[in-house]
Order: structure tokens, then C-alpha cells, then sequence
């Protein structure tokens, strides 16, 4: 890696920057058309980025020569209004972008370890994330000492024990 990165919070004049990253966080299998920008907006979606700032939202930005290249974010979610990778009201659930260019290079492995450092001094026991099971991300998870929890037929919820 050339250039290595400057991994610090987000700062709240750049939360749009999550609209790219939630986009850029769509799985879309080898040989599908890239999905619409606007798929953003469906609650669904948009509920990992809507009101960025909330009580117990971490964002974390990776940046290279001043330019933000990555974000790794998490959120809790409740019973009544759950993510794709819901475990419980007291596991945070962890999103991560980079941008196509910079994947591959060892950066979302920087921006992981940082998050989990960040969620463990926070005092979280644990740390969630959905991915599709095509992903190559769903490796690189495990890797990272993700374990399955729960899985769909598309899908597999995960969660990483925090010391």
C-alpha cells in the first residue's frame, strides 16, 4: 500500500459521505448491473444512515491524502425497528464501505481493528453485521474472528465476541 490511510471519526460536516458508503456497502454478485443509486432511500437501507449522530452511532472514516475513501459505521437497533443483521437492543451492528478502487489493500482490515478497539472501550460484549453469503466480505469476516450466527438462504448474520 503506497498511501496509508488516516483512520478518525467522522466528522459531522462530512455524514453525507455515508449516502456513498451505504451504496458502495450493496452486495452485487459478479455479472448483476449495479442497482439504481436511489435503493439508498428505501427504509430498509436507509435506516443504517437516516439521522447519523444518534445515541450509540459510531462512524469511523478512512482518508488518504484528504480524501475519504472508506467508512466503517455501527448503529443499535431495536425489536420494533430491526437491521438486517439484528442480534439484540444491546449489540451494535456494524456497516463498512470502501470505495471499489481501494479494496483489497489491507485498509477495511485497519478500519475493523480500529471500530473493535473503539466498541470494546465503549464496554459493547459483542459486534453484528449481516452479509451476503456470496460476499467475498463473508471471508474476510470470519477471518476477523466473526462467527455465524443465524443464516438466511442468501444470507448470514455474524457477531464477534469483544473482550
Amino acid at each position: 500500500m503506497t498511501n496509508i490511510p488516516v483512520i478518525r471519526e467522522i466528522d459531522h460536516s462530512e455524514l453525507l459521505f455515508l449516502d456513498d458508503m451505504l451504496y458502495e456497502a450493496i452486495f452485487i454478485p459478479e455479472g448483476i448491473d449495479k442497482l439504481s443509486r436511489d435503493i439508498i432511500k428505501h427504509p430498509d437501507l436507509y435506516k443504517y444512515i437516516k439521522d447519523f449522530g444518534q445515541i450509540g452511532d459510531i462512524c469511523l472514516v478512512a482518508e488518504i491524502q484528504g480524501k475519504l475513501i472508506g467508512a466503517i459505521w455501527t448503529r443499535i437497533f431495536s425489536e420494533n425497528d430491526k437491521g438486517y443483521g439484528f442480534v439484540d437492543k444491546d449489540t451494535p451492528e456494524l456497516s463498512m464501505a470502501l470505495y471499489e478502487e481501494y479494496r483489497h489493500k489491507g485498509i477495511g482490515k485497519i478500519l475493523l481493528k480500529e471500530m473493535i478497539h473503539k466498541l470494546t472501550e465503549q464496554g459493547y460484549r459483542q459486534v453484528s453485521l449481516s452479509v451476503d453469503k456470496q460476499n467475498y466480505a463473508s471471508g474476510f469476516y470470519k477471518r476477523n474472528g466473526f462467527k455465524k450466527h443465524e443464516s438466511t438462504e442468501k444470507s448470514v448474520t455474524m457477531i464477534k465476541k469483544l473482550k
